[in-house]
């Protein structure tokens, strides 16, 4: 089933449950979904990987939202963001440990004969492509940094 059936089925759903949170997040799925298939240049079908991209900056927004308003004492509005990152979340692939990310990064550096930070982005470039929709670019780019650095 296609990630856009997916999410129709799902709001149906929350409607019927009258789960306003839920509702509000696939709703966001759906016309994010909606406006990269019709924008300019596009050919009217996403590839699973555009999905993917698609749903991972929909919960880093979601994600840093909550950080910002957590910085700024407002907690209620910080719950509701991540809320919604838990369930835009749910549609993304089983996102991976930092300890298999870790193993995936020291291979592919042994693989290419990376040897300090100068190779970072011949790293990074390997291993998001590897891991897309499995981890976040924020914790690949941390472990390589830290194998890099060391």
């Amino acid at each position: 089933m296609k990630l856009q059936d997916k999410v129709m089925t799902a709001i149906k759903e929350a409607m019927k449950a009258k789960d306003t949170v839920t509702l509000e997040s696939l709703r966001a799925i759906k016309s994010a979904l909606l406006m990269a298939q019709t924008e300019k240049g596009a050919s009217g079908d996403l590839s699973e990987g555009a999905e993917l991209k698609i749903l991972q900056k929909l919960v880093k927004q979601r994600k840093d939202s909550a950080a910002l308003f957590v910085e700024q004492g407002r907690t209620d509005l910080a719950e509701d963001e991540t809320a919604q990152a838990e369930i835009i979340a749910k549609f993304l692939p089983e996102q991976l440990t930092e300890e298999e990310i870790e193993k995936v990064v020291v291979q592919t550096i042994d693989a290419i004969g990376a040897t300090g930070m100068q190779d970072m982005g011949k790293v990074m470039g390997i291993v998001s492509k590897e891991l897309a929709g499995q981890a976040d670019g924020k914790t690949i780019s941390q472990v390589v940094k830290a194998k890099l650095g060391s």
